[in-house]
């Protein structure tokens, strides 16, 4: 088994690959075009009119007895959740690059992403047929942009229209394709065979830095056999320490079949990829989890989708054991237990039942209730939780609200499964105006799920324009004790806390530390009463100090509880938490941050003092600036409230030929400007 992703900036040939992939496998009997809106991964009506893969699409295919389930990620930086989410419950994964732009922007951001997560890769430079392809460039800005040695494995016979086929390195044959994609083998041609040997010993010299048996036969003098090579090269690959470079054109259906060997070839198997790690809630340590069948059961749900017939369509990576359908399982975080009503296997949105979903396999299980994308499902006895994936925040909003009254409600529940699937959109109701507020990862992001709720869910709705989203924080470290008292139902409900709070390192994230200990006999404090306070902080900090806006990089320490067994309840502790974080906050020097972004522009040179112009009028800063054979990649930051309408500004200034990447960077105190 193979578990596997695709993953590339967009419109490097993402889908355009899967589809081969399928095709040739034998899943599908024809090849779906993106161009045309037919491709079988892209099934929602807006990846179809818009060309661009939204959501993360699953499907299951064959090849040569093995089973590689694939996930088809998008490219698009506002749907970075998709891949985030993929990367984390994948094994392996094909790395694509355009033959002529090399590595692109949103290609390191999910190189980065790959590495968070020790995901080993191939590299499939496609497009060779474009005007300006060219695979060595490709192999080079690979190896100075993601720190990675490349090997290439294969070299291409011709370029741009006069391609025609690859040079196998290992096999030291040529492969060439008709227009169907039929794949035929030749000895190489006397012109070309000094360059091929030339690159095959570049191949076993990278390949005896990494192996000592590949070392001792090449000084021996002994000839290295395909095997030897290909069983070598699978161990660097997973290490990551190599990078095997593959090339073709997709869309001429020429290079597919090598790439699929290469995924069995050189992509580990569930129980040879890095070992999981869970962490025992009642032991209070971390555990390794191995891949094994007969372990004891425990999956990852990484992709909750909504289904108007079956609900929600949890998507399962199982990492130990078996669930099996009708069975129940246990949430670990939520601590309640959930059912499994049914499992299926996906194949873009559709689907084959199965009786059972076994270690290392990725499946659908219908019938959990409470599940989020994030959440461990184990069973109750073996309380383990795996690492929950990090997302970045959302930092463009805009205002929603119904064109009738009595729709408000629906409006309500179609956000709420909207935020369950998707981790990077959330909602909050403005106290002051009562409007509904969403939030996103820019402006497409919001784009598509606005169009999600007019189209699909058909409810007319008038919609805001786009807001930022900013954080608040505190300069300096304050201490603030608060006593809370209530009589309720004639009972007194009291409560008594003293809270620190002091200003954590920018990005390091909000920090939560209770410094009291339970205590013993009449002084024992009830866990749920720790629980409370912890509730009563964490709610404050989601409502903001001065404007409601959530607070960020806060350390909030409780110093002292005073407990009554006789009038202390979680109600009041919850209550008094909160006071106390509010009332230190004001009086520690509150601060307003926005978000800054890290853009990405490509534009041809003749264009590039205007473009950078633009961009330092809308308060941007240059970071650096690289020039290619035909364009310049300049990289630059610059305050989200600037970049509204930056898209339209750029194509007038660059007769519509630059582009631009924009991801969120980092908070900073907002400017006066």
């Amino acid at each position: 088994m193979r578990n596997i992703g695709i993953m590339a900036h967009i419109d490097a040939g993402k889908t355009t690959t899967t589809e081969r992939i399928l095709f040739y496998t034998g899943k599908s009997h024809r090849i779906g075009e993106v161009d045309d809106g037919e491709a079988i991964m892209d099934w929602m009506e807006q990846e179809q009119e818009r060309g661009i893969t939204i959501q993360s699409a699953a499907t299951t295919t064959y090849w040569n007895k093995y089973q590689i389930n694939i996930i088809d990620t998008p490219g698009h930086v506002d749907f970075t959740a998709e891949v985030e989410r993929s990367l984390r419950v994948l094994d392996g994964a094909i790395a694509i690059f355009d033959a002529v732009r090399g590595v692109e922007p949103q290609t390191e951001t999910v190189w980065r992403q790959a590495s968070r997560y020790n995901v080993p890769c191939v590299g499939y430079v496609n497009k060779m047929d474009r005007i300006g392809a060219d695979f060595y460039f490709v192999l080079e800005d690979v190896k100075n942009k993601l720190k990675i040695n490349t090997v290439a494995l294969q070299l291409p016979i011709g370029k741009e229209s006069s391609f025609q086929g690859v040079i196998d390195l290992i096999e030291m044959k040529e492969i060439h394709w008709d227009k169907e994609g039929v794949m035929s083998t030749r000895i190489i041609s006397p012109e070309r065979e000094a360059e091929a040997r030339n690159w095959r010993e570049k191949l076993i010299d990278a390949l005896s830095g990494v192996s000592d048996i590949v070392t001792e036969k090449y000084l021996a003098g002994e000839e290295l056999d395909a095997d030897l090579i290909r069983a070598e090269l699978r161990k660097a690959v997973i290490k990551r320490e190599l990078l095997p470079m593959f090339t073709g054109s997709s869309k001429r259906n020429m290079g597919v079949q090598p790439l699929i060997d290469a995924i069995v070839h050189y992509l580990p198997a569930p129980d040879e990829a890095v070992i999981a790690i869970g962490h025992h809630v009642k032991k209070e340590e971390d555990i390794q989890i191995p891949c094994d069948q007969k372990g004891q059961p425990i999956g990852l749900v990484f992709k909750i989708q909504n289904d108007r017939e079956a609900g929600s369509l949890c998507y399962v990576r199982m990492y130990s054991g078996v669930f099996s359908s009708g069975s129940s399982v246990y949430n670990v975080g939520k601590k309640k237990r959930e059912r499994v009503n049914r499992i299926l296997r996906m194949h873009s949105n559709k689907s084959d039942p199965m009786d059972s979903l076994a270690a290392g396999d990725i499946g659908v299980i219908i019938g959990m209730k409470l599940a989020q994308t994030g959440d461990t499902i184990s069973s109750e006895g073996w309380p383990v939780l795996l690492e929950r994936m990090q997302f970045p925040e959302p930092v463009i909003s805009i205002s929603i609200e119904p064109k009738t009254i009595s729709d408000q409600d629906k409006l309500k529940d179609i956000l709420a499964i909207l935020s369950k699937e998707d981790p990077t959109f959330s909602i909050r109701e403005n106290e002051e105006t009562g409007q509904l507020i969403i939030s996103g990862m820019g402006e497409l992001h919001l784009d598509v799920l606005v169009t999600r709720i007019l189209k699909d869910y058909k409810l007319s709705a008038k919609v805001g324009n786009p807001q930022v989203t900013y954080r608040e924080s505190i300069n300096k470290a304050n201490e603030r004790s608060e006593f809370f008292t209530k009589t309720i139902a004639g009972k007194e409900n009291a409560a008594g806390i003293t809270l620190r709070v002091e200003p954590a390192q920018r990005g390091s994230g909000n920090k939560y530390i209770c410094a009291v200990k339970a205590g013993t006999g009449r002084n024992e404090i009830p866990a749920e009463i720790f629980e409370a306070i912890e509730r009563g902080v964490n709610g404050a900090l989601a409502s903001g100090i001065m404007m409601g806006y959530p607070c960020i990089d806060i350390t909030a320490t409780v110093i002292d509880i005073q407990y009554s067994e006789l009038t202390g309840t979680g109600f009041a502790f919850e209550a008094c938490a909160s006071m106390a974080f509010d009332e230190a906050c004001r009086t520690a020097n509150p601060i307003l941050l926005e978000p800054i972004m890290a853009v990405d522009l490509v534009c041809p040179h003749e264009f590039v003092g205007e473009v950078m112009s633009l961009v330092t009028q809308r308060g941007g800063q240059i970071l650096s600036m690289n020039s290619k054979a035909d364009i310049d990649e300049i990289k630059t930051q610059a305050p989200m409230e600037k970049m509204f309408g930056f898209m339209t500004s750029l194509r007038s200034v660059s007769q519509g030929r630059a582009t631009f990447n924009m991801e969120f960077s980092h908070f900073e105190k907002k400017s006066e400007r």
